[in-house]
C-alpha cells in the first residue's frame, strides 16, 4: 500500500481543491501562523452536498469561515467581510447573486461555480455588477469543476439533489424522448468531466455497446477531446497533471450499464456498511437513527413521547468504521464488544489512579507510591481526550450496530442473505422459495419481493406460467406490490435477446453454526438465532468485467467493449492502437445507479492486487428500497 499512501486519493484531491477555494483560490498553507481571513461561505444545496462529506464545521472554522449560509435563504448584509460563493451556475442562482451585488451585502465577492458557467450567464453577472457599480468588489470568478460528491477515498457519486434526473428510472423510461435522454447524458458527462479534471488525468474509456453507458462514453470522449484540443485553455496541462498519481500511466475508465446486473442492487447483504445503507437511513456518510423513548415513566393517558432522532457521521477519521465497514456483521458485533471491554479496562485504571491520589492523608503507603504514580496519572490524564473520543466511537457503533441487529432479527435477514447467495450461485436450495414467501415471520413484503426478483433474474429459464401464477398469488397474499415484477419481466425478455444471463460466480457463504456460540454471554448484542455467515470472495459481474478489462484478459463478455482514447487525434474504433499492458489504476462507473455491495466487492478484489487502485463511482447511490421503488414506477406503465 506504499504507493497508495503516496498517491492522493480523489477524496484528498477534492478536499484540497475546496480548501484552496475557501482560501480565495490561493493554495492553502497549513503552518502559516496568524489568524485566517474571516469570511462567509454562501452555497446552494449542491455545494452543501459536496462540502459536507469532506469538511467538518470545525475545519471550515479553521479556514476562517464564520458563517455558512444557503444562497436562497434570507441573509443579512455583512458589509465588511468577503463572501465566498460555491454554487451551480443555474438561472436562479445567478439571479440571486446579482441581487446580492445590487443590495451590497458583502465587502467583496469570490464567485465559484461548481460546474463551468456559460459565456452568456457570465455576462449577466458582469452587467449586474456594472449596474450596481460593484465591479471592483467582484474579486474573482472561478469554474471549480467539482460537480461530484466524494464519499470515500475510492468512491464517488454524481449528485444527490436532483438525482431523479439521472436515476435508473429516468434512463430506462419507455416514453423518454431523445432530447430528455440527451439532457440526462449531458448531466452525467458534465460530472464525470469534473471528476477527471479534479483527478488530473485523461482516461482510456471502455464500455459495452448499445447501452446508456455507450452514450456516456461517446459524449465524454468528445468533451475530453475538445478540451485537450484547445491547448491554451486545456484543463489537463501543466501543474495539475504532473502532481497526479497517474503521471506515468493513464487510468482505465470502465463504464458499465446498471442493466447488466439488476440482482445485486436487490440483494440482502451481510457486510456492515452495506447493511447500514440497506436497513437504516444512511445518506452522504451520515446515518439517522430514531431512538425509541420508553413509555414506562409517562403517566397514563399521556401522549407517547416523540421519537428522538439522532444522527451520526461515519467518517474516515473513525478508525473502527474504516477497519470494519467491509466486515461481515457478526464480526462487527464482536469487535464492538472487544473495544468496549478494552475501554472499560482503561477507564478503571484512571479511576484507580485518581482514588490513590486522593488518599494522601490517611495512608502512609499511598504517599510512598506517589512518586511513580504521578507519572502514571499524568499519562492517564493526557490520554483522557483520546479515551473520550474512543468512548464516543464505541457508543456510536453500539447504537448503529444494535439498530442493524434489530432489523436482522425482526426480518430474518441472515436467512434471506444466505438463500439469495445460493440462488445467485446456482447452488441447490434447501427449502422452497414458496415457503419463505408465505412465512409470515420472514421479512417484510419488500424483502420477499427482493428475494423473488433475484430468483427470477437469476433463473436460466423463467418459471412456467403456472408456477409464476402460484408465486404471484403467494406474493400478493404476503402483501407485495407486483409492479416491479412487471418491469423485470419486460427487462428479462429484452435482455435475453441482447445477451446471456449474468453469472454470479459459484462459491458461496458457509454458515459457521449459530452465533450464540461465538459470542460470549456478557455481550451487548444478543445474537441468539442469527447465523454467523462467513463470506467467501466471489466476483460480482461489475468486478468481473473490470478484471477482464484491467488485466487485459480475453473474454466473450467484454471482448466487444468499445475503446476510446480521447488523446488520439482521430478517434474511431478501428484505428485506435490498443494499449496492451494491464492497467494499474481503474475507475468503474455504473450508469443507472450503484450500491455499497459492489463497492465492497471491488475493494475486496483489489486487496489481492499489489500496487493497483480502483475507484467506484455511480450516477446515484441507492439501496434496495429505493431501487424497488424505481422498478415499481417503471412497472406501472
Amino acid at each position: 500500500m506504499a504507493a497508495a499512501a503516496a498517491a492522493a486519493s480523489i477524496r484528498e484531491r477534492q478536499t484540497v481543491a475546496l480548501k484552496r477555494m475557501l482560501n480565495f483560490n490561493v493554495p492553502h498553507v497549513k503552518n502559516s501562523t496568524g489568524e485566517p481571513v474571516w469570511k462567509v461561505l454562501i452555497y446552494d444545496r449542491f455545494g452543501q452536498d459536496i462540502i459536507s462529506p469532506l469538511l467538518s464545521v470545525k475545519e471550515l472554522r479553521d479556514m476562517g469561515i464564520t458563517l455558512h449560509l444557503l444562497l436562497h435563504s434570507d441573509r443579512d448584509p455583512i458589509p465588511d467581510v468577503p463572501a465566498v460563493y460555491f454554487v451551480m451556475p443555474t438561472e436562479e442562482n445567478i439571479d440571486r447573486m446579482c441581487q446580492d451585488l445590487r443590495n451590497q451585502l458583502y465587502e467583496s465577492y469570490y464567485l465559484n461555480f461548481i460546474s463551468a458557467i456559460s459565456r452568456s450567464k457570465l455576462e449577466d453577472i458582469a452587467n449586474a455588477a456594472l449596474a450596481a457599480s460593484a465591479v471592483t468588489q467582484v474579486a474573482k470568478v472561478f469554474d471549480q469543476y467539482l460537480n461530484f460528491i466524494t464519499l470515500e477515498d475510492d468512491m464517488f457519486v454524481l449528485c444527490n439533489q436532483n438525482k431523479e434526473l439521472v436515476s435508473y428510472r429516468a434512463i430506462n423510461r419507455p416514453d423518454i424522448t431523445d432530447t430528455e435522454m440527451e439532457t440526462v447524458m449531458d448531466t452525467i458527462v458534465d460530472s464525470l468531466f469534473c471528476f477527471f479534471v479534479t483527478l488530473g488525468a485523461v482516461p482510456i474509456i471502455r464500455c459495452s455497446r448499445g447501452t446508456a453507458a455507450e452514450m456516456v462514453a461517446v459524449k465524454l470522449d468528445k468533451k475530453l477531446r475538445e478540451n485537450l484540443r484547445d491547448a491554451r485553455n486545456s484543463l489537463f496541462t501543466g501543474d495539475t497533471l504532473g502532481a497526479g498519481q497517474f503521471s506515468f500511466q493513464r487510468p482505465l475508465l470502465v463504464l458499465i450499464d446498471r442493466n447488466i446486473d439488476l440482482a445485486t442492487p436487490l440483494h440482502h447483504t451481510w457486510t456492515y456498511q452495506a447493511l447500514v445503507h440497506d436497513v437504516l437511513d444512511f445518506h452522504l456518510n451520515r446515518v439517522n437513527l430514531e431512538e425509541s423513548s420508553g413509555m414506562e415513566n409517562s403517566p397514563a393517558g399521556a401522549r407517547p413521547k416523540r421519537k428522538n432522532k439522532k444522527s451520526y457521521d461515519l467518517t474516515p477519521v473513525d478508525k473502527f468504521w474504516q477497519k470494519h465497514k467491509g466486515s461481515p456483521f457478526p464480526e462487527v458485533a464482536e469487535s464492538v464488544q472487544q473495544e468496549l471491554e478494552s475501554y472499560r479496562a482503561q477507564e478503571d485504571e484512571v479511576k484507580r489512579l485518581k482514588s490513590i491520589m486522593g488518599l494522601e492523608g490517611e495512608d502512609e503507603g499511598a504517599i510512598s507510591m506517589l512518586s511513580d504514580n504521578t507519572a502514571k496519572l499524568t499519562s492517564a490524564v493526557s490520554s483522557l481526550p483520546e479515551l473520550l473520543e474512543k468512548k464516543r466511537l464505541i457508543d456510536l457503533h453500539t447504537n448503529v450496530a444494535t439498530a442493524v441487529l434489530e432489523h436482522i432479527k425482526a426480518r430474518k435477514l441472515d436467512v434471506y442473505f444466505e438463500y439469495e447467495e445460493k440462488i445467485m450461485s446456482k447452488t441447490t436450495l434447501d427449502k422452497s422459495l414458496l415457503d419463505i414467501i408465505s412465512d409470515p415471520d420472514a421479512g417484510t413484503p419488500e424483502d420477499k419481493m427482493r428475494l423473488f426478483l433475484i430468483y427470477y433474474i437469476s433463473a436460466q429459464q423463467a418459471p412456467s406460467e403456472a408456477d409464476l401464477e402460484q408465486y404471484k398469488k403467494a406474493l400478493t397474499d404476503a402483501g407485495c406490490n407486483l409492479n416491479p415484477l412487471q418491469y423485470i419481466k419486460q427487462w428479462k425478455a429484452f435482455a435475453k435477446m441482447a445477451s446471456a444471463p449474468t453469472n454470479y460466480g459459484n462459491t458461496t457463504t458457509k454458515p459457521m453454526g449459530l452465533l450464540s456460540r461465538v459470542m460470549n454471554t456478557g455481550s451487548q448484542f444478543v445474537m441468539e438465532g442469527v447465523k454467523n455467515l462467513v463470506l467467501k470472495q466471489q466476483n460480482l459481474p461489475v468486478t468481473r468485467i473490470l478484471d477482464n478489462l484491467m488485466e487485459m484478459k480475453s473474454n466473450p463478455e467484454t471482448d466487444d467493449y468499445r475503446y476510446f482514447d480521447p488523446k488520439m487525434l482521430r478517434g474511431n474504433d478501428s484505428s485506435v492502437p490498443r494499449n496492451k499492458n494491464p492497467f494499474q489504476e481503474a475507475i468503474v462507473f455504473v450508469v443507472g445507479g450503484g450500491n455499497y455491495i459492489e463497492y465492497q466487492n471491488l475493494v475486496d478484489y483489489i486487496k489481492g492486487k499489489q500496487g493497483k487502485h480502483i475507484l467506484y463511482g455511480c450516477s446515484e447511490l441507492f439501496n434496495a428500497t429505493q431501487f424497488i421503488k424505481q422498478l415499481s414506477q417503471l412497472g406501472q406503465k
